[in-house]
């Protein structure tokens, strides 16, 4: 993601990372009981996975995270008039930037002086689910973290 946050900012496409706590807390990264801690994991995720884009911290609640789907990974592109013009339940920057690129074509469209309508779609896309990259990020939390996962299912 911030390979495309990087490629589309000189078109002013706008990139940032909502945090808003950790799916599967554990002993290293426990779940949350402070802004100050919240602002502390949020440091560690940027420094841990390489995050460039500005990364913003959501209510300690996570009302902003309910407010949008409340998905663990979820992306969403909204346009100049701040109208959500892409929703994913999971992030995949394949998915994401095939809506951009989109979304930039129908920005050009419409200096062109093109009558254009706007209509819902709904699709299933696809990601690569790497069970060695997830399980990665299970144990960046703690060893809690794994088992509880590998319990529940």
């Amino acid at each position: 993601m911030n390979e495309m946050a990087d490629k589309y900012a000189s078109q002013d496409v706008g990139s940032i990372f909502l945090y808003t706590h950790e799916a599967h807390p554990g002993e290293i990264m426990p779940p949350l009981r402070s802004m100050e801690q919240k602002f502390d994991h949020a440091l560690k995720l940027r420094d841990d996975y390489g995050v460039t884009r500005p990364i913003l911290l959501d209510a300690l609640d996570g009302a902003c995270h309910r407010r949008y789907g409340s998905m663990p990974n979820m992306t969403w592109i909204f346009n100049r008039s701040g109208i959500p013009v892409y929703k994913s339940d999971w992030s995949d920057a394949a998915s994401a930037e095939s809506a951009i690129q989109y979304y930039l074509d129908v920005a050009q469209r419409r200096r062109n002086k093109e009558r254009l309508s706007p209509f819902r779609v709904e699709r299933l896309d696809y990601r690569n689910q790497d069970q060695d990259q997830f399980y990665a990020g299970l144990e960046r939390n703690g060893p809690r973290a794994v088992t509880e996962f590998r319990d529940a299912f």
